[in-house]
């Protein structure tokens, strides 16, 4: 059975986006009919004496809606198209400062180092870090459309106040809200509010202008300036009525995610108490952010409540610390603060956290995720071997989907060890980034070969060939060896989006023209600039729509990318035909071709973009399929794994190492 934790909730994720829509629509209908009241009540005297429904039909009444509707329309329009630039664009607006990657701040330094290590061991690109630096208090989001250019922002609290383990607790949490698609509708939300919030400013500015000028003006508009200041005080109500709607719609849609993500931490760190004991810190300290304006607007995207608010039991879009900790571990909650007693007074520790434990049907649903990461209610060890963790044929490849275990944690902290400080300082930058590109295509060549292919590349400052830039890379890349492309290729992406949009055409056409030089294309090469393609290229940002919903309507593309794993993974062509049967026997209609064909690369790109397109739902079984080819014999080779990772990036499926 294909891996609930990161398939259905992509599924719901998007669902919740639907939903959004729906209660965005019904709030926006109840307050236009408030408005409409407000304006029949106002009016009625001027007209006639008309019932309400007959009013609304009237020119007035029509008016009046079409104008609150465009109002609250353009209101979340405009927010939204100041959104579009993704996750730096809502930690600019939050006045967060960029981590740069070769900081010297030991804080910053082990944010980093943490992230790092959480993005290689889960197989996405590492996200941008940016620091909160005036807010004290603990707390963290993610915000983007898509995985390829999400962010992470921390308080300056978040770093100064939690241990390692702690900020990666939070850290684990964060990439669950990556990896489960929650972003997207966090950002939406962000958008949507603000329109309705629109109408309650608006309200204020007449109120502020009729009340405040009516009282001091002694002429016969005094009475008009009133009747504005009332309809200004109407209209605030009514806003801010929106606005609490609006808020229950934020709780609705964020509190059970976050009891998963907390769930996922675990999962991820193997570490309840990490997470919990940064849970508990929060309770203790608060995490509240009082430097912007935008604290009640980001409420729902933060790890823990960043803004004060009335009937908090209500509107909180965090469930209670307490609840928190004890669905992470029972009798956690019990040590955290007996911990403390010996160094905080009592009467610190009579808060929040002190409530009563939740209802024991959340807990549950909870368990269900942390049990198998936490065996008998204790963190597991990870194991210090780096032997290969080659999943054996019975086992689905997506299962490991979305997930982080202790051999590839293990391997993600060695591989971060071995690198040399030159090397991995380099990847930080875009020079050294694009060299990068350029030395994974030529590295295990020859001196004499690879110089031939960088003669092909038109000379430039940045964008060129960089000889004293190679010279430290190739030799690194060659004693880490082929396991480690991908990897370091993943730690430069926050260097690679820094690019501008012609160099990164002009890097995109540079790697083309290296892979074509033997006028053959590795399956090394052709992830690496379908990768690249993916995250750097036009549209790289956009979040792909379902179009598909049964494998009917993409069994071409299927075929095609079945046929290339079934001749990758066997050595005979007869070899690759029984298995490429085999593995489409699970999607086939009994008329299936009986040879596993050649496909090009212009081919597969095509196969991959339509499979993309799939329910979330439908796409273990094709993980799963390409899986059963490159894992019947029992192994994977790097090769197989490096095509695997391709597929599982084009279908946003993050894969982690093998």
């Amino acid at each position: 059975m294909a891996n609930p934790g990161f398939f259905q909730r992509q599924a719901h994720a998007r669902r919740n986006t639907g939903l959004l829509i729906v209660l965005f629509l019904t709030a926006v209908t109840l307050i236009t009919l408030a408005v409409c009241l407000v304006g029949y009540l106002v009016t009625r005297s001027q007209t006639s004496v008309l019932p309400f429904h007959y009013w609304l039909t009237s020119s007035h009444g029509l008016t009046t809606a079409l104008a609150v509707v465009l109002l609250i329309g353009v209101g979340s329009l405009v927010r939204w198209a100041d959104l579009a630039g993704g996750g730096s664009r809502v930690a600019k607006m939050v006045g967060a400062r960029p981590i740069e990657p070769d900081t010297n701040d030991p804080e910053e330094r082990k944010l980093r180092n943490i992230v790092e290590e959480m993005a290689i061991a889960s197989g996405v690109p590492v996200p941008d870090l940016y620091v909160m630096d005036n807010e004290t208090s603990i707390n963290a989001f993610v915000a983007g459309y898509t995985p390829s250019e999400a962010v992470m922002v921390v308080t300056h609290g978040a770093l100064t106040h939690l241990t390692r383990d702690e900020l990666q607790g939070v850290v684990g949490h964060e990439f669950s809200h990556i990896l489960n698609g929650d972003m997207r509708i966090n950002v939406r939300l962000i958008a949507l509010l603000a329109g309705i919030l629109m109408l309650g400013q608006i309200g204020q500015f007449l109120l502020r202008a009729g009340f405040y000028s009516g009282g001091r003006s002694r002429n016969r508009d005094g009475r008009a300036q009133a009747a504005m200041g009332l309809i200004g005080l109407a209209l605030m109500i009514i806003g801010y009525v929106g606005v609490f709607f609006g808020r229950l719609i934020q709780a609705a849609v964020s509190r059970q995610r976050e009891m998963l993500a907390d769930a996922s931490s675990v999962q991820f760190t193997r570490n309840p108490e990490g997470i919990g004991s940064a849970l508990f810190k929060i309770g203790m300290k608060g995490g509240y952010l009082d430097t912007t304006s935008h604290a009640s607007d980001m409420n729902h995207m933060c790890f823990g409540e960043s803004a004060r608010m009335k009937f908090s039991t209500l509107l909180a879009s965090h469930p209670p610390i307490n609840e928190r900790i004890n669905a992470i571990q029972p009798g956690m909650l019990a040590r955290l603060r007996s911990r403390l007693r010996d160094t905080e007074p009592s009467q610190k520790l009579r808060q929040d956290t002190a409530r009563p434990a939740g209802k024991a049907g959340l807990n549950d649903l909870v368990n269900q995720v942390v049990a198998p990461a936490r065996g008998r209610g204790s963190s597991s060890p990870v194991r210090s071997s780096l032997a290969p963790d080659t999943p054996q044929p019975a086992e689905k490849l997506s299962t490991r989907v979305g997930t982080v275990s202790a051999q590839s944690e293990a391997f993600a902290v060695q591989l971060l060890e071995q690198l040399p400080s030159t090397f991995r300082n380099l990847l930080y930058t875009r020079a050294g980034a694009i060299q990068l590109c350029y030395a994974l295509l030529i590295f295990d060549l020859s001196p004499s070969i690879q110089k031939q292919r960088l003669a092909l590349l038109t000379e430039h400052p940045l964008r060129g060939a960089q000889p004293d830039l190679l010279d430290k890379m190739l030799p690194a890349l060659a004693r880490l060896g082929e396991t480690a492309r991908f990897p370091v290729l993943e730690l430069a992406m926050p260097a690679l989006r820094k690019l501008d949009p012609d160099e990164r055409d002009t890097l995109l056409e540079n790697v083309q023209k290296l892979v074509a030089a033997d006028n053959r294309v590795s399956l090394f090469e052709l992830a690496l600039t379908t990768f690249l393609n993916r995250h750097l290229g036009l549209g790289a940002e956009q979040v792909v729509p379902v179009k598909y919903r049964n494998y009917r309507q993409v069994m071409p593309a299927l075929r095609r990318l079945l046929s290339l794993f079934a001749r990758a993974g066997t050595d005979t062509p007869e070899d690759a035909d029984k298995l490429y049967l085999e593995a489409m026997a699970g999607f086939g209609t009994g008329q299936e071709e009986s040879r596993a064909g050649k496909v090009s690369m212009r081919e597969l790109r095509e196969a991959l973009e339509i499979l993309n397109r799939l329910s979330p739902l439908l796409k273990p079984a094709v993980i799963d399929a390409c899986g059963y080819c490159v894992t019947h014999d029992g192994k994977v080779d790097v090769r197989e794994y490096e095509l695997m990772r391709l597929v599982a990036d084009q279908l946003d499926c993050p894969m982690p190492p093998l």
